[in-house]
């Protein structure tokens, strides 16, 4: 998993409410393309027109924020289904930190596992972000101080759970970290092994007999 630290870039603003995996990425792209071809797919149905031409006005295809590294979404984003595929489609797309007011459970969760941060902010923070940002000006996100700024100056602290921020700072997901420990787990299975033999059964051998 990639590293997160910090991310300067411009912000996109889409506030739809509710907006779930099904449209950050179809079902049926999810069983025809591999996970580095879904960037292209990602919020098609707003990106494009009918004919597949990109559709001007949305956010994404606008000059100033053709690439953003960073959106500012509205309430309850990435609701739905429990698709991984979408985490992967906004990260194929140059997305790498996505900020409002409230997430999908599993879409956060999934977030965290994919080097993308999720961000929690009042809705009215929210906005304002979204005013400083709206000719394409950069917002720095930095995650080592829990910390958003604008290019105004103005900084707007973030919460996020301590070994959670650890994961992403280190490139780790879960398995990551808990394998960070190896040693201290070796250990305790050598001692637990010792203290209760019976509870550590000889694997048998599956080996047919000659």
């Amino acid at each position: 998993m990639q590293a997160f630290t910090t991310l300067t870039g411009a912000a996109a603003c889409l506030p739809r409410a509710n907006l779930d995996t099904d449209v950050i990425i179809r079902i049926e792209r999810l069983t025809s393309l591999t996970r580095d071809q879904l960037g292209r797919y990602a919020l098609e149905a707003l990106r494009y027109r009918d004919d597949g031409s990109e559709d001007p006005a949305f956010v994404f295809n606008q000059p100033a924020f053709r690439g953003a590294p960073i959106l500012l979404a509205g309430d309850n984003f990435g609701c739905g289904s429990s698709r991984e595929g979408a985490v992967w489609a906004l990260r194929g797309m140059g997305v790498r930190c996505v900020i409002a007011p409230s997430f999908g459970d599993i879409f956060f969760n999934n977030c965290l596992q994919n080097g993308v941060l999720p961000i929690r902010l009042p809705a009215a923070d929210v906005q304002r972000l979204a005013l400083a940002c709206a000719d394409g000006a950069p917002l720095t996100v930095d995650l080592e101080q829990c910390t958003l700024l604008t290019a105004d100056g103005k900084v707007t602290p973030f919460a996020i759970d301590p070994l959670r921020r650890e994961g992403l700072l280190q490139g780790l997901d879960d398995i990551g970290l808990t394998l960070k420990d190896d040693a201290l787990i070796r250990t305790w299975q050598q001692a637990d092994r010792a203290r209760r033999p019976w509870a550590w059964p000889v694997a048998r051998s599956t080996e047919l007999p000659r």
